[in-house]
């Protein structure tokens, strides 16, 4: 990528890959500047210090996730689709598992984690109550079934297989 073209975004979507990659040690200029190809002089044009970058990155994260779950909400299909697809979402974000474990260490991080947490597990439940399921237990249980198995070192497939089943678990309680 030329150095010249390099945009704040191109940084973030860097730092994000390299966040899922190698995990925040990453989040520096020098190691994200040999992965796109210039010098962190570069880096420090577009950001003011690696903290102002890695609240941009966690800003953008977080933006993201919220439009995620408000496309689901607005768009077409079935309450049990949408809830089948937050899971898909989640559990193919490969940033995810990551910013799970910097949480553990930085306040801030886990600032964010828990509001997007909170914003996908309310769409659960609404989903869910919507199709007259309201023991929040439910969503809690499935959410926490998403994020768990990630945690736990299971992959993007088996996390999202689990989760459907358990959606579809729940749905058979009607």
């Amino acid at each position: 990528m030329p150095r010249d073209s390099l945009t704040p975004s191109d940084w973030i979507f860097a730092g994000l890959q390299e966040l899922a990659n190698t995990g925040p040690q990453a989040l520096r200029a020098e190691p994200l500047a040999r992965v796109v190809g210039t010098t962190k002089g570069s880096f420090y044009w577009h950001f003011k210090d690696v903290p102002a970058f890695q609240t941009a990155l966690l800003a953008h994260w977080q933006q993201q996730a919220f439009g995620a779950v408000v496309a689901l909400l607005e768009a077409d299909g079935s309450a049990p689709d949408r809830l089948r697809q937050i899971g898909v979402q989640v559990a193919q974000d490969p940033a995810d598992a990551a910013l799970r474990a910097w949480a553990l260490s930085n306040t801030d991080v886990a600032q964010v984690v828990s509001q997007v947490d909170a914003e996908r597990e309310k769409f659960i439940q609404a989903l869910l109550a919507a199709l007259g399921i309201t023991n929040e237990d439910y969503s809690r249980a499935a959410y926490a079934t998403l994020v768990g198995l990630r945690q736990t070192g299971h992959t993007e497939d088996e996390a999202e297989a689990a989760y459907i089943s358990l959606i579809d678990l729940i749905l058979a309680l009607r």
